[in-house]
């Protein structure tokens, strides 16, 4: 390899270090491969640690009458049946046993009083079937996992973006990117290629997601040739602070109405009655979120442009103990005293359902060598993802993207690295640098952000949607006229220009998608298409790269067999009732 470049070789390279990437990690390295695991900051910073609610798994340690066979039913549901099947199978049967896994490594739980892993209700889900630790259970996880991995002996790469994924031939060879701090250029050399790069948030102003989410992952697998899948399908969190506006969009977990918050209108209405009286505030995501926004549009939000959710009703020791990140929250950011009084809430972007495609069994896509897994990956939650179904999913498949990844590695040879691509990525990389009297990166950001939330938010029109297609083509071309100034030792605007790169082609795919669904669906709303229609629940939008254009086309929703479809029925059967 050419000696300019700092050059690492594993045969399995993680992108990527929250859940996914260290279950991943830890996989891989118990069949004995050499393993990297490169982040964008800190290990430790990982997204999933603001996951608060808990782990999906059918134990039954509450709610005896609990199986997988239930939790299989409420996930296809819950995505409104665009689910891949056999991944809400994996993830359904697989999940409890991830879960014993973790606890064997250490973690911490609540536990009930004969000392098994207490559970919560989550909305959607039929039983009290989210293991947790009070309302912090990410960072428990993310605990856990990182003590594994290091005791194993991973190499970890922080602070580290990757801006390109290097291939030779069809297949991946490894990846380039730069050290944020320095903004120095590195070359891993792999076998195998995990996406463990969280979701998109940062396309959006309001979100509960941090700066590192800006769809890297997701535009590096569309780069290198692999397909992306449900763009359309982002989830807004009903439930994000809204008020002071340094906190807007900081989570409000869904916990608290797990354990009892009520949401009221500014006249003090419980508002949730209109829209699904049966299950009211425990009523599936979309549903929470779309109820809300409905309420503020039609004049009866709050202050600030929300919902009231309270708790206080509840005995002030209990909230405290059963929520104790909310209680400080809002104490120290917000000067609100939940056990006291009402928290002002309202609808955040949060989570993406649509990712890499990829295959159930293995977290493959369809480059060899290149798999991903968590958020970045899509099939699993089809249309709406159930609360603590995020956590579930990392573990199981991250488990077994590692595994897969690792045997991928044990297969084939070492891969060659083509030196015009790399110097190629540098040379993209550094464009920027030599522009005068270009484009700001940081106005081209809020360009950007304003436009999705706009144009591509809770709600879609076809004319906002074509509108907002129109403006992505102004701000791709603004893009290629991004100037920044300084050196590359820690810069900011350089690193946004990079992630802007990443956010352009995500929000394209997102709208291009959603501008082809002709019907609502899950957290898709079309108010010109407000009902599902039969033909759109048959398919999925898949979009992939042609040359330097982006191509939509539909794939059927594999068929479910018999037996599982039954599952489905039964219960539907059985949740009327």
């Amino acid at each position: 390899m050419n000696a300019k470049y700092e050059t690492h070789e594993h045969d399995v390279l993680i992108i990527g270090a929250g859940g996914a990437g260290l279950r991943a990690a830890i996989e891989a390295l118990a069949q004995g491969a050499s393993v990297g695991v490169v982040c964008k900051s800190l290990l430790g910073k990982a997204h999933t640690v603001m996951a608060e609610g808990g782990i999906a798994a059918a134990m039954a340690n509450v709610d005896e009458a609990d199986d997988w066979r239930v939790h299989f039913g409420d996930t296809m549901r819950g995505g409104k049946m665009l689910n891949n099947w056999r991944m809400a199978q994996i993830h359904a049967q697989e999940a409890s046993e991830r879960v014993r896994e973790l606890e064997q490594w250490g973690a911490l739980f609540d536990r009930t009083k004969d000392g098994r892993i207490l559970q919560r209700a989550f909305g959607g889900h039929t039983f009290k079937r989210l293991c947790h630790v009070g309302d912090r259970t990410g960072l428990e996880m993310i605990r856990t996992l990182q003590d594994r991995g290091v005791q194993m002996g991973f190499d970890v790469y922080m602070e580290c973006a990757v801006t390109r994924l290097l291939k030779d031939g069809d297949r991946i060879a490894g990846a380039f990117g730069y050290w944020r701090e320095n903004g120095r250029f590195v070359v891993f050399k792999a076998k195998s290629v995990v996406l463990a790069t969280g979701g998109i948030g940062k396309a959006w102003p309001i979100t509960s997601n941090s700066w590192e989410y800006t769809g890297d992952g997701m535009a590096l697998a569309y780069d290198a040739g692999a397909d992306l899948m449900d763009m359309e399908f982002v989830q807004f969190h009903p439930t994000g602070m809204v008020w002071p506006p340094g906190v807007q969009g900081i989570l409000v977990t869904e916990a608290v109405r797990g354990e009892g918050g009520i949401l009221r209108n500014k006249s003090g209405e419980r508002f949730m009655e209109r829209y699904d009286p049966k299950r009211m505030e425990l009523s599936t995501r979309d549903v929470v979120a779309r109820a809300i926004y409905t309420e503020v549009r039609e004049g009866r939000g709050t202050e600030h442009g929300g919902a009231y959710l309270d708790i206080s009703q509840k005995p002030a020791e209990y909230v405290k103990r059963k929520l104790p990140s909310m209680y400080h929250q809002f104490l120290e950011l917000a000067d609100v005293d939940i056990t006291k009084g009402p928290m002002e809430v309202g609808p955040t972007c949060h989570y993406m359902m649509g990712g890499v495609k990829v295959e159930a069994d293995t977290a493959a896509s369809s480059v060899p060598g290149l798999f991903a897994a968590g958020e970045a990956a899509a099939g699993l939650h089809g249309a709406n993802r159930l609360g603590g179904n995020s956590l579930s999913d990392l573990l199981v498949f991250g488990r077994r993207a590692g595994l897969a990844a690792a045997e991928h590695a044990k297969r084939t040879s070492t891969p060659s690295l083509d030196l015009g691509q790399i110097e190629e990525a540098e040379r993209t990389m550094l464009a920027p640098f030599e522009r005068k009297d270009g484009e700001s990166p940081y106005t081209l950001h809020a360009d950007l952000q304003e436009n999705m939330q706009k144009l591509v938010g809770i709600f879609r029109t076809e004319e906002d949607l074509r509108l907002a297609l129109t403006k992505i083509e102004e701000l791709k071309q603004r893009s290629t006229r991004m100037t920044v100034s300084g050196s590359r030792m820690f810069n900011p605007g350089w690193h946004l220009s990079r992630d802007l790169e990443s956010m352009l082609t995500v929000v394209e795919a997102v709208t291009r998608s959603a501008l082809a669904r002709r019907e609502s669906r899950g957290a898709h709303s079309r108010i010109d298409y407000p009902k599902p229609d039969p033909s759109w629940g048959k398919q999925n939008n898949v979009i992939s790269r042609r040359g330097e254009s982006m191509e939509l086309r539909q794939v059927p929703v594999p068929d479910m067999p018999e037996d599982l479809q039954s599952l489905v029925i039964e219960e539907k059967k059985g949740s009327a009732a």
